[in-house]
């Protein structure tokens, strides 16, 4: 006789053989036993757990001879001394079995309903079975619904499909539905036990239960997998056969992998990929390998009893514990996106091995989450800094302190450099002095101008914002900022006393606390863009982050000495004029010495206006033009 695949050799004969459906098997029981058989069977499921199986077992209980007698004995219809044996054979009249992916049009499903007509040969029903299903057309699906509706009293049809969403309504509610579940491992892991054992194979254990994860809980997959793993193993059954025959990555490599994405390490991570490819694996098993790693961490850092769920040695537990601890949970799940993104990608792209390499340095870069909630938690955070430093400042007022810091070689950090040290160290919770080193750059002059100016200055100094933390938006350019210093400096220059550190020696004196800018200062006057920075500074001192974000992107003017900010978009206008947030806005602007100010939408009537009024005392220069409101 012809070797036959494991799968088909070991495929149930009986209701009592089929595994871990029993909730299935407990009904077709039932209605055996009392005779209470329905027209029309949907079984539904994954593949490979057992639904064509069970389809063949029904249609042989139901033509069983001895039926009667067997379901006397509480047998489920076939007899063990091989009666219904003949019922098993190909060629059987009674038993009619359709591939309805290769069977699928109407003139099938005419030719089958002309045929259910005819009365059964020997048995007392006549059985047909209609495989995946869901493969018929539209008009097929039509030509059988009034047979399946009201069949002849002898027809019987059991409908098989891997998708039963596919299924027309019409159809699914004149079946009796059974869904089919996925067979956990351990009662894999049982059956292919038993499978090697009849076949005189010894095995490992790690070989059994890593062909038990491979299947995925399909009995089918599970054993058509073990066939060449069988029959590769030249005396037991090993885990390093069933990994060189799937393919797979050696549990403890995939580790090392896993472990150097989270630790950040990318080169190492690279290497590692790069060593396992080279021993053939597929990249598509790899990063499958590495999603489970991935799971199995998550799992681990999360459940208590993680073991239980994971079904893995003890040994392989411990390097997933190890490596669960290295990032925290957003980090884990952050690396499965990127992978089982990677692993949608890689079925559609000819460069797999490039996804591959590119989803382990994703996985590797250190990234601020994205969402929104998050940033403004972190703009929150940055907020209470500065306040805390701010009060710090307060509280050390008269104080001198010296500031220890290397001279910067970039000619545009040079007139802010002393400063932004200065302004860390003055807001550090320890107020102890500092031993410092006289800066002898040839910028230290201008950063002492740059120092004495903001101590002058009659509103709250900050921190120019980092180019990262503000986009690059062009009002914190070091341009506009050293603009702004020489024009601090010369309003101040005469009011301006000894309050800052002096590079060549000097002996530092206290500040000397001034008033606030006037009202519409001639010096705020001269360059929107410059005031501009030092509202959106202003208004991060006042400390709403959220209102800071929305006026980084709004555009300034002056306009006859009013100053107006615009905007373009409507929405943020309104939130902008609100009660809660116009004070607001109006408080950052008094800081700096701006009361009188317009928010406007930009492109509307007001503007237009005024371009056509400036267009007309263009034209007519030499003509007194006068406005009236």
């Amino acid at each position: 006789m012809a070797y036959q695949a494991l799968y088909r050799t070991f495929r149930p004969k009986t209701l009592d053989d089929v595994v871990r459906q029993e909730h299935i098997v407990t009904i077709l029981k039932h209605q055996i036993e009392t005779g209470k058989i329905g027209h029309a069977y949907l079984f539904c499921g994954p593949r490979g757990t057992g639904k064509t199986t069970m389809a063949r077992i029904l249609a042989k209980a139901l033509l069983c001879r001895n039926a009667e007698a067997a379901r006397a004995e509480g047998a489920s219809g076939c007899m063990p001394d091989g009666t219904c044996k003949a019922l098993a054979e190909k060629g059987n009249l009674d038993i009619t079995e359709i591939d309805a992916a290769s069977n699928n049009g109407v003139d099938e499903m005419r030719d089958l309903r002309e045929k259910v007509q005819y009365p059964p040969v020997a048995g007392k029903y006549k059985v047909y079975i209609v495989d995946e299903v869901h493969m018929l057309s539209a008009g097929a699906f039509n030509a059988l619904l009034k047979t399946l509706e009201e069949p002849p009293a002898h027809a019987v049809f059991i409908l098989a499909t891997t998708e039963a969403q596919k299924i027309p309504a019409t159809i699914l509610s004149r079946c009796m539905r059974f869904d089919f579940k996925l067979i956990p491992q351990k009662d894999l892991e049982e059956r292919l036990k038993y499978v090697l054992k009849s076949v005189g194979k010894e095995y490992e254990e790690e070989a059994v239960a890593a062909l038990a994860r491979a299947g995925a809980g399909s009995m089918r997959d599970m054993l058509s997998l073990a066939d060449p793993c069988v029959s590769y193993s030249e005396g037991k059954l090993t885990y390093a056969d069933v990994t060189a025959v799937l393919g797979n990555a050696d549990f403890t490599v995939t580790a090392d992998l896993c472990s150097a994405i989270l630790r950040g390490e990318s080169g190492k991570a690279i290497e590692s990929v790069e060593s396992v490819l080279a021993e053939g694996k597929s990249v598509a098993l790899l990063i499958k390998d590495i999603l489970q790693f991935f799971n199995g961490c998550a799992v681990a850092k999360s459940c208590a009893h993680g073991e239980k769920i994971l079904l893995l040695p003890e040994d392989r537990y411990a390097l997933l514990k190890k490596a669960a601890k290295i990032a925290d949970d957003r980090a884990l799940v952050r690396a499965l996106e990127i992978f089982a993104a990677a692993e949608s990608d890689c079925r559609y792209t000819t460069t797999p091995k490039i996804t591959l390499e590119t989803a382990v340095l994703k996985a590797s870069m250190v990234r601020e989450d994205e969402d929104i909630s998050a940033l403004i938690a972190r703009i929150e955070a940055l907020e209470k800094a500065l306040k805390d430093g701010a009060a710090a400042r307060g509280n050390s007022a008269g104080a001198s302190v010296p500031v220890s810091a290397a001279a910067s070689q970039d000619k545009n950090a040079g007139d802010f450099t002393d400063r932004a040290a200065g302004t860390i160290a003055a807001g550090s919770k320890k107020s102890a002095p500092v031993s410092s080193t006289p800066l002898c750059s040839p910028t230290s002059a201008s950063a002492k101008s740059a120092v004495k100016a903001g101590s002058a200055s009659g509103y709250e100094e900050e921190i120019p914002p980092d180019e990262n933390e503000t986009g690059g938006n062009v009002y914190f350019d070091s341009d506009y900022i050293r603009e702004e210093r020489k024009n601090e400096a010369k309003s101040n220059a005469a009011q301006t006393s000894a309050g800052a550190f002096s590079p060549f020696g000097e002996t530092a004196e206290k500040p000397v606390k001034q008033s606030a800018p006037a009202p519409n200062d001639p010096s705020l006057t001269g360059n929107a863009k410059v005031t501009f920075g030092k509202f959106l500074r202003s208004l991060r001192a006042v400390g709403n982050g959220v209102l800071f974000t929305i006026c980084m992107d709004m555009e300034s003017e002056f306009e006859n000495g009013t100053f107006v900010l615009y905007t373009t978009k409507e929405t943020l206008l309104n939130t902008l004029k609100r009660e809660t947030n116009y004070p607001v806005v109006q408080n950052a602007l008094a800081k700096i010495g701006i009361t009188d100010f317009d928010l406007r939408l930009k492109g509307k009537a007001k503007d237009d206006t005024k371009r056509a009024i400036d267009e007309i005392k263009e034209k007519f220069s030499d003509v007194k033009i006068e406005e009236k409101a």
